[in-house]
């Protein structure tokens, strides 16, 4: 009890928790906690028991023939999601804003630190790429943790310069706290994970860092510079990789390439597409998980959706990611603070570019690059950690502002 009281009074004394991030809620009082949020709560249910379906759906096939086991990926899915929700819900019931603004550079560092090891004694799995820590019995990918360190971190520190963010004084205030030191923390992170050669890695940690640059002050005509940035050096990334120019290549000439090669997986993924029509084949009665789009669970996972449940079964998974990342908006405009708010928005705004860029992969509207369908694909780090940034924003939510939700 005392150090509930105490914390408290700490809350209540830090400038950056009692700094809200809309006008509207600017003069409130802090709420007391209360309930999470149902909805998201609800909304993240529904990915997450679809997700098993489909995973389960699409994997039996491929497991029976290479484990001599039909629920072979769906058990491991299954312990994977009792991870999550374990972590989420440890996180929803007693951690506070304050936690996660003081985790925040801690989570980046150590994710760092882990980026730093993957490229010494990392593991490829078969993908021709380091980008994994094989602990054995786990695989850990560090990339995923730095993007939610990357999201904490530019929260917490966007929020405590707000004022030199919004100076008048170009280089020694905008410039300076909104564009060069967020700047240098985006950069930390993105050099380490290109040199994994990730690029969907760097195009994600980078459209991520802008967005809370963006949501947190940083003015446009910088943004659109450090945009310019990231265009560049992925473009040197992929003139200096091999392996990426290839990916690139078949994408550009997916009419000459190779169907039998490197074109393969893009075309039995739209052949699947394609194949499900208004209403699909039923659920279970992919043809092409048969051998054809090749470990189908994975990052091609919407493919069977949409062979399986046909276009009312794709826009039934699309109509659950709006409304979670509406809801997702919802409770960051009704944050106490603003740390706390720029959180909930970068959180919901990775979910959903890593929807589009899934889906943009899957339809062949960009290079394959490797992007997980959040919720859906099976798991590993990205599913652990994705149910806990729902955690997360759940922990957040029972401080929200005392208007109705």
């Amino acid at each position: 009890m005392r150090n509930e009281k105490r914390r408290a009074r700490a809350e209540r004394r830090d400038a950056i928790y009692q700094e809200p991030i809309h006008d509207e809620v600017r003069e409130a009082s802090l709420p007391k906690k209360g309930l999470v949020d149902v909805p998201m709560l609800l909304i993240t249910a529904a990915l997450v028991l679809f997700g098993c379906v489909m995973v389960y759906s699409a994997s039996s096939v491929y497991a029976e023939q290479y484990h001599d086991d039909t629920t072979y990926f769906i058990a491991r899915h299954l312990i994977f999601i009792l991870m999550g929700v374990a972590f989420a819900t440890f996180v929803a019931m007693f951690c506070t804003p304050l936690f996660w603004r003081d985790l925040s550079y801690v989570l980046l560092g150590g994710s760092a630190v882990l980026l730093l090891l993957v490229l010494v004694i990392g593991s490829d799995l078969g993908s021709g790429a380091k980008r994994w820590l094989d602990l054995g019995f786990f695989t850990l990918q560090p990339s995923e943790i730095a993007k939610l360190a990357l999201v904490l971190s530019l929260a917490r520190y966007m929020s405590a310069h707000e004022k030199q963010i919004h100076s008048t004084h170009r280089f020694g205030g905008n410039f300076r706290y909104g564009v060069l030191y967020p700047g240098l923390m985006i950069a930390l992170i993105v050099v380490l994970v290109a040199a994994e050669k990730h690029i969907s890695g760097v195009m994600i940690i980078g459209m991520i860092g802008v967005a809370v640059m963006f949501m947190g002050g940083t003015h446009l005509r910088w943004l659109v510079s450090i945009g310019l940035v990231i265009v560049c050096a992925g473009c040197l990334l992929i003139l200096v990789s091999e392996y990426a120019q290839a990916r690139v290549l078949t994408w550009w000439n997916i009419e000459d390439a190779d169907p039998l090669g490197s074109a393969w997986q893009t075309l039995q993924g739209l052949m699947a597409i394609g194949s499900g029509g208004l209403f699909g084949t039923g659920l279970g009665n992919s043809r092409q998980k048969f051998g054809y789009v090749s470990q189908p669970q994975n990052d091609f996972i919407f493919t069977i959706v949409c062979e399986e449940l046909g276009f009312i079964g794709a826009v039934l998974v699309i109509g659950l990611f709006v409304a979670f990342v509406w809801r997702g908006f919802h409770i960051a405009k009704h944050m106490p603070d603003k740390c706390s708010a720029l959180i909930v928005y970068g959180l919901s705004f990775k979910v959903a570019l890593q929807v589009l860029l899934n889906i943009a992969v899957v339809t062949n509207s960009m290079p394959n690059t490797g992007i997980a369908l959040p919720f859906f694909s099976y798991g590993g780090t990205s599913l652990v950690l994705q149910i806990f940034e729902v955690g997360i924003i759940l922990s957040l939510s029972r401080y929200a502002s005392h208007r109705k939700l």
